[in-house]
């Protein structure tokens, strides 16, 4: 079974820095204490992490990753439409993101644009109102059984 867990700003983040030290080769930081951090679980082990906080006027994504032995199997998906829907509802006016450029493609799927070009990291932006979570409608699938 698949299920994700919060932690909201200065709670105990034990369960979540062993998942980030092992993709990102880091624990905690500063910004934890500001900070709601997502853990997703695939039975009952943790294996992906996001956090998302507020700043200069947008919500952030930040340390959005996946253990690599539990990659491509949509989780990574899963993290970052949990922290859209977290912007999306408390109103989020737009959510940035840095990502490597080669990671771009990833978050495009879900709408976020390119702000910068030729620079790595590259920075990403999305308006809260174009947050859309449908996993169905921009779907090529024609014979799909969710669309049944």
């Amino acid at each position: 079974m698949i299920h994700g867990k919060w932690f909201a700003p200065g709670t105990d983040l034990s369960p979540v820095l062993p998942v980030r030290e092992a993709v990102f080769g880091r624990g905690g930081d500063e910004l934890d204490a500001e900070s709601w951090n997502v853990l997703v679980f695939q039975d009952d082990q943790p294996v992906g992490t996001g956090r998302i906080w507020w700043s200069d006027g947008a919500f952030r994504l930040g340390d959005l990753g996946v253990l690599e032995e539990y990659r491509r199997r949509k989780l990574g998906d899963l993290l970052l439409r949990l922290l859209l829907y977290k912007a999306q509802s408390h109103a989020a006016r737009e959510v940035r993101l840095s990502c490597p450029r080669d990671l771009t493609g990833f978050f495009a799927r879900l709408g976020l644009r390119e702000e910068s070009s030729g620079q790595d990291p590259v920075e990403m932006m999305i308006p809260g109102d174009r947050i859309d979570l449908d996993s169905c409608k921009n779907c090529p699938k024609a014979d799909c059984v969710n669309r049944k």
